[in-house]
């Protein structure tokens, strides 16, 4: 725990420092995370309080009642939504329409099968119809969500946030039914992560992530399909794999399968998986990518991680095959380069695994308390971009 303090206090200060000195090169105003420092209240600052003193007081108990899972996401939708009402609703329905987003190529989506043959060519940048900075950065699938919404009339900013969040606090569902331990509920509610779930496409890939690795473990076929969905997601949910097989078993050929099923149907509509892969870095070293210097993103992305996870997920790493396989995950994400901030929205869908260790500590409340504390002071000290 201690280490983990030093490195925070370690970003923190290089951050300012570097900021100070070269203004715009980490591109992160609030090193390590992805903001502004600018102290500040909101309307969901006192639902959020509130929320977090009842988890604290009643969650382990509650997590042992019968309806503890229906309860658990039902909190969780509710904290999370309340954090995000601490910038205010107008922040909250405008975060995913700005022109780097997903919804912004939505209008121009009138032929779906023409925008996946053609999806690979527009994304590198500097031609005349290259994909906006979050859609060129995914494979197809995430735009098609926002295609999806819109089409069954739930367009627009409101519905998308929305939709994030009752997404993403799926996995306060999922993990435990995964890994067997309600204990972990109020530790998976009160996750300082929801921070940026509310709204981020990543707190939503969390959502969907989860799901499909719980379903690994009870039907392998239809867990495969959704890993496989969640593959044109973020290309970067192929280091699901280690949680995956950790969740699968002996079972993995069913997986697989139900995975291949959808890497071939994208094929089959016009779009190669590895061939969005490779434009993608090239485009990704076109923009800040280039920018944001690896010596500092590649330790300070670990300080953003443990402002994710908080002090109970910290104190909760130790063996354990889940968290073993987050880590795994964590570690050739942050090595690659292709994460250098922002990680605190991008890695969501692996760190909320590195909770599962928390359900194991003494003392529930105090670490409860200390998650609390964590979500509520990122989101009270920093204005985050997510």
């Amino acid at each position: 725990m201690v280490i983990a303090g030093l490195l925070v206090t370690a970003a923190i200060i290089t951050g300012i420092i570097v900021n100070h000195n070269d203004p715009g090169v980490l591109f992160a105003a609030a090193a390590p995370l992805f903001g502004d420092w600018q102290p500040h209240l909101g309307p969901g600052t006192p639902a959020a309080v509130l929320i977090a003193f009842l988890v604290v007081a009643k969650g382990p108990e509650l997590a042992r009642h019968r309806f503890a899972l229906p309860i658990a996401y039902a909190t969780s939708v509710a904290f999370t939504f309340s954090l995000a009402m601490v910038d205010g609703w107008n922040r909250f329905v405008t975060r995913l329409t700005t022109d780097d987003e997903y919804l912004h190529e939505v209008p121009g989506v009138t032929d779906i099968p023409a925008m996946l043959r053609g999806f690979a060519a527009r994304i590198p940048d500097f031609q005349p119809d290259s994909w906006t900075t979050h859609v060129s950065g995914h494979p197809p699938g995430a735009l098609l969500t926002s295609v999806a919404l819109d089409r069954v009339g739930l367009g627009g900013g409101a519905a998308a946030s929305i939709f994030c969040v009752l997404v993403g606090s799926l996995a306060v569902v999922a993990i435990p039914l995964a890994v067997k331990n309600n204990a972990l509920l109020p530790f998976l509610v009160l996750f300082p992560g929801a921070v940026w779930v509310g709204a981020s496409a990543d707190g939503m890939f969390m959502g969907v992530a989860a799901v499909g690795i719980y379903l690994l473990t009870r039907k392998p076929l239809l867990g495969g399909i959704v890993l496989g969905w969640c593959l044109f997601l973020s290309y970067g949910l192929v280091l699901l794999a280690p949680l995956a097989l950790v969740a699968v078993g002996r079972r993995i050929g069913w997986a697989v399968a139900g995975a291949l099923a959808v890497v071939a149907a994208f094929a089959i509509s016009g779009f190669w998986w590895l061939d969005g892969y490779e434009l993608v870095k090239l485009r990704y070293y076109q923009g800040i990518g280039d920018t944001r210097p690896y010596w500092y993103w590649v330790w300070a992305n670990l300080a953003a991680l443990v402002l994710v996870i908080g002090p109970a997920g910290v104190q909760g790493l130790h063996r354990n095959k889940w968290v073993l396989a987050a880590g795994i995950a964590i570690l050739a994400a942050d090595l690659s380069g292709l994460s250098k901030a922002e990680t605190e929205r991008i890695w969501l869908p692996f760190a909320i695994w590195l909770v599962v260790g928390a359900a194991k500590l003494d003392h529930h409340k105090r670490w409860l308390t200390a998650q609390a504390l964590t979500a509520l002071a990122v989101n009270h000290l920093v204005l985050t971009n997510w």
